[in-house]
C-alpha cells in the first residue's frame, strides 16, 4: 500500500487529482468515514449499509474517504489497518486515506498508543517489522482533502494561520518549522472562545468561529468535515454550522450510543454541517 501510496504522488490515480500531501477531488460521491480506532465490526457495517463494493462494482462514481484514526484503542486494529490497505489495492482510484493524529509523525506521539504491541502480541518478532512497514505507510497518507468551492476534509482542525491551499499540500514537508501538520492532526473546534488557546491534549490548538471563517475563505470552501472527537450521536455540528465532526466507531473506551457516517455528493451544491448532520448515516 505504501508503494500504491508513493506512485500515485508521481503518476498520478484515475479518479482525483493529488498535489504533495492535498487530494483534490469534485466529481461522483464520497463516503466518508471518521475514526474507526481498531474497530473492526463498525468498518464492516459501514461497508454494508453503503453497499460501496456492489455500488463501485456496478460502475457508480463512488469513493471511501477516511479521515484518519484507524488504530489504537479497538483490539483489532491490525486488522482494520489491513481491511483499509486491501480496499485500496483492490479500487486504487476509489479510496482516499487521510491520516490521524495516531497516525502521527514520532514528534507528535499519541496516547496510548498500543497498536505496536497488538502487533508483536500477535505476530511475535515480525511484529515489530510490521509496525516498521506501517510508519512508512503513515507518513504516505495524505495530510488533507477539497472538493474545490464545497468542502475541506481532514482529520483534526483547519491551522489558525491557513492562507492557501499550498499550506496543506506541503504540511508534513514543512513540519516541525511551521506548525501546519499538528493543527491538521490535533486542533479542536470550540464555539466559546475566539482566536485560539492551547490545547488540554497537549498537541494542536483550540480554535473558534472566526478562525473557521478566515480559514474556510482562505481555501475557497463552505463546509470543513473532520473527525478526531468521540460525538454522542456519531456527530456533532460547531461554530454556526461551518464545521462537522464525524465518528465512525462505537464501544469502549467511548460512551458514544451511534457511530455515524456520511454520504456527500459532489455534483451538488455545499450543505452546511446542519445539512450533512441530518443526512448522517447513524448505527
Amino acid at each position: 500500500t505504501a508503494e500504491a501510496l508513493s506512485r500515485e504522488r508521481v503518476d498520478g490515480v484515475e479518479g482525483y487529482r493529488v498535489d504533495e500531501g492535498l487530494v483534490w477531488v469534485d466529481k461522483g460521491s464520497l463516503v466518508v468515514i471518521g475514526d474507526i480506532h481498531g474497530d473492526l465490526d463498525s468498518l464492516v457495517t459501514i461497508l454494508r449499509l453503503s453497499s460501496f463494493l456492489e455500488r463501485v462494482e456496478g460502475g457508480e462514481d463512488l469513493r471511501l474517504l477516511f479521515l484518519g484514526d484507524y488504530v489504537d484503542r479497538g483490539e483489532l486494529s491490525p486488522e482494520v489497518l489491513y481491511l483499509v490497505c486491501l480496499l485500496k489495492l483492490a479500487y486504487p482510484g476509489r479510496v482516499i486515506m487521510l491520516r490521524g493524529n495516531h497516525e502521527g509523525p514520532p514528534d507528535l506521539p499519541s496516547f496510548p498508543h498500543d497498536y505496536p504491541y497488538q502487533l508483536t502480541r500477535k505476530y511475535g518478532q515480525e511484529g515489530r517489522e510490521l509496525y516498521k512497514l506501517s510508519v512508512e505507510l503513515f507518513e504516505l497518507m495524505y495530510v488533507a482533502a477539497i472538493s474545490p468551492g464545497k468542502y475541506l476534509f481532514l482529520h483534526g482542525g483547519v491551522p489558525h494561520n491557513l492562507s492557501s491551499t499550498d499550506e496543506l499540500a506541503k504540511a508534513r514537508k514543512l513540519h516541525p518549522q511551521k506548525r501546519f501538520l499538528e493543527e491538521v492532526l490535533w486542533n479542536d473546534p470550540d464555539d466559546s472562545i475566539s482566536g485560539v488557546t492551547p490545547s488540554p491534549r497537549g498537541a494542536g490548538l483550540l480554535f473558534g468561529p472566526d478562525v473557521s471563517e478566515r480559514a474556510l475563505s482562505a481555501v475557497g470552501v463552505k463546509t470543513l468535515i473532520r473527525g478526531h472527537e468521540p460525538c454522542l450521536r456519531g456527530t456533532y455540528v460547531a461554530h454556526k454550522g461551518l464545521v462537522i465532526t464525524l465518528f465512525s466507531r462505537k464501544g469502549p473506551p467511548y460512551g458514544n450510543q451511534y457511530a455515524a457516517f456520511l454520504e456527500v455528493s459532489l455534483e451538488k451544491p455545499a450543505r452546511s454541517g446542519y445539512e450533512l448532520d441530518r443526512k448522517a448515516k447513524r448505527f
